[in-house]
């Protein structure tokens, strides 16, 4: 049996949830009283402009609504409520790559949202509805641009700023939106690099942007468009400091996040107001335990769903004071991320399994140079830990006085769903543990529905909608349906898959063993094969193409590509071959989409009704034996020459 990690007894002392016991009571409450539960707590953690009539309407499930009837705004849930007791309380501690600081009181993000609020009412005439897109470095002003949004109820959809020209481009189509808002360039180990330009290459082609908004962030000369780009750090001087918030349903959509699927579309994940701010609050109550004096960081960009949540979001709901940092923990060493905890006294930790492979491969002895006694909890998140890394981080960079909440969630549950309370549960390492008091989740066979027994492999699946869900496919109802509802069944009743497998272990304890349909995760971030081949296949001289995930030590997954290509006499010049693939996948999704492996294959392992086997392919980017049938192949004998290829 695995050894347990149980809380500090210190923290757990004074937190909000103590023990397991009290945990238990929050679950069986939600069990027995489900709506119950949600009305409590909505009403207790949100500031309502007018009361919801009905707290979940599921008679159009899977489309199901939550607190409908009520009204309000989240920007107002982040800031303007805080204003009597906390307006002189620091809201955002923001570092630069180079050193650069601000602190930004709650008082002044109120000014500086307000502003840009009505920076984009009246210059860029945005409305309630309108989509605006925010491709943006880690700097204030994308915070200020999503609560501007949320403000006067225009909706956000950032793209991380990693995106190429054409993977901006297919977003902002999707999506209609009329406004982009991006920054000259920011600064990374030191140096400049630009985001403008990928803008104005993006959007070359006719698309339905009318105005760009450019943050002068680094101050590089840039083109400028007539009529069509405008300067913030210009018209935000002129804007008046304060706007009225509009008043939201609770299901009116907040932002749209595109995440990759198993076509080579992305997906646009539709947040609504109410459940998402809710959870994003509870979440940070509950999992981190974050108190009214504590500073907690969370590394995240705000590109992906954990910069919404855990930086912007959730972090400014209760009140707290968040930190939003420019660089990498490693520039311009590994010590930076602990210089930083000692600095700013860091009580809470949130980063990627990634970063914490990184940092303890380029610095093990690094956090023993810093006083990191402030920190109370240590979190991870996108991807599963492995318990190298796992007890490093506990035993060196927790002093093994921390709780580590290994947190399971995905962009379309809004926040944490499996996870650690870090004042009750006891944690193994690698675990994601046990639900959250609200969340049903089971893990499931998927041929029965039925729940599985100890130690067999399921679907890790949510049976009961909750506030924070995702509401739909924007645009596509029957993707959202399709690739959200349809694999699993209980009791007859189509119920949420995450597309992800789990095992439970004696302790009832919930392992995720990694996904179950073709969507890899690099470096915690989620990338659809079809989207990478599809991408591949752009290139000239590409026939064929199959992705795969391979095992990674620092990014947990890396992207392994086996191509054919059109070439008669295979390849002429194969080093010049991959670096035109990877130049390719740079153009249409960015570098973070790069392959570590290309194999040129003479073909790939197909059934006689063309369809490619990945399982196969799977197996042998990782070494391992092929142990089942090929003799149903339309050419068996390929799989010994792939696997020569590799081993070559």
């Amino acid at each position: 049996m695995q050894q347990l990690f149980k809380p500090n007894k210190a923290f757990a002392k004074d937190a909000r949830i103590k023990n397991m016991c009290e945990y238990e009571e929050l679950a069986e409450w939600a069990k027995e009283d489900y709506e119950g539960f949600w009305e409590h707590f909505a009403k207790e953690k949100l500031d309502w402009i007018k009361p919801f009539e009905n707290v979940l309407d599921e008679s159009n499930a899977p489309f199901v609504k939550w607190f409908d009837g009520g009204k309000l705004n989240v920007a107002t849930q982040c800031i303007d409520r805080h204003l009597d007791s906390r307006k002189n309380k620091a809201a955002i501690i923001f570092e630069g790559d180079r050193g650069d600081k601000q602190i930004i009181t709650y008082l002044e993000l109120y000014y500086n949202v307000n502003r840009f609020a009505n920076l984009l009412k009246n210059e860029f005439n945005v409305k309630k509805g309108d989509r605006v897109v925010i491709y943006m470095p880690m700097i204030p002003e994308a915070a200020y641009a999503m609560l501007a949004c949320a403000r006067i109820g225009a909706i956000h959809s950032v793209v991380f700023g990693g995106f190429s020209a054409e993977a901006l481009r297919d977003r902002i189509e999707d999506a209609d939106a009329k406004v982009v808002i991006t920054a000259d360039g920011a600064y990374r180990k030191g140096k400049p690099y630009m985001l403008k330009p990928v803008v104005d290459k993006a959007l070359e082609e006719n698309t339905p942007i009318e105005k760009v908004l450019v943050v002068q962030r680094n101050f590089e000369d840039i083109e400028w468009v007539s009529g069509r780009d405008y300067s913030y750090n210009e018209l935000i001087t002129s804007q008046a400091p304060v706007c009225e918030a509009e008043a939201m349903e609770s299901e009116d959509p907040l932002f749209l996040l595109y995440t990759s699927g198993s076509t080579g579309k992305p997906k646009g994940v539709q947040h609504s107001q109410a459940g998402y701010i809710l959870w994003a609050q509870m979440t940070m109550e509950w999992v981190f335990d974050v108190k009214e004096n504590d500073t907690y960081w969370c590394t995240a960009d705000i590109g992906w769903i954990t910069g919404h949540t855990y930086i912007v979001y959730g972090p400014l709901a209760m009140g707290a004071t968040t930190v939003m940092f420019e660089g990498v923990p490693t520039y311009p060493d590994a010590g930076r991320a602990w210089k930083m905890v000692e600095e700013y006294k860091i009580n809470q930790f949130y980063t990627a399994p990634t970063a914490i492979r990184v940092l303890h491969k380029m610095g093990e002895d690094e956090p023993k140079k810093y006083d990191l006694n402030s920190l109370k909890v240590l979190g991870t998140v996108g991807e599963p830990i492995d318990p190298p890394a796992w007890r490093w981080y506990y035993e060196v960079v927790g002093n093994s006085q921390c709780s580590i909440v290994d947190t399971y969630w995905q962009t379309e549950t809004g926040g944490h769903i499996i996870s650690p309370i870090a004042s009750a549960t006891p944690i193994k390492p690698a675990c994601a543990t046990l639900p959250l008091p609200g969340i049903m989740a089971e893990i499931l066979d998927p041929e029965t529905g039925e729940k599985v027994e100890v130690g067999q492999k399921g679907y890790m699946c949510v049976t009961r909608p909750w506030p924070s869900q995702i509401r739909n496919v924007w645009g596509d109802e029957q993707r959202y349906k399709k690739s959200y509802y349809g694999d699993v069944k209980k009791d007859g009743k189509a119920v949420y898959f995450t597309g992800d497998g789990a095992v439970y272990d004696e302790n009832g304890y919930i392992t995720i063993t990694g996904r179950t349909d073709d969507v890899i995760n690099v470096s915690g971030h989620r990338l659809g094969t079809a989207e990478i081949e599809a991408a591949i296949k752009k290139h000239s001289n590409v026939a064929e193409v199959a992705v795969v995930g391979k095992p990674h030590d620092i990014k947990g997954e890396a992207i392994f590509a086996y191509v054919v290509l059109k070439s008669d006499n295979g390849v002429a010049d194969e080093v010049e071959e991959l670096k035109a693939i990877n130049n390719t996948i740079k153009q249409e999704i960015g570098n973070i989409a790069l392959c570590d492996d290309i194999i040129f294959a003479p073909g790939l392992p197909k059934t006689r009704s063309g369809k490619i086997m990945r399982r196969i392919l799977r197996s042998l980017a990782k070494g391992e034996a092929i142990t089942q049938d090929i003799s149903t192949l339309e050419d068996p004998s390929i799989v010994a020459k792939l696997e020569a290829l590799i081993q070559s």
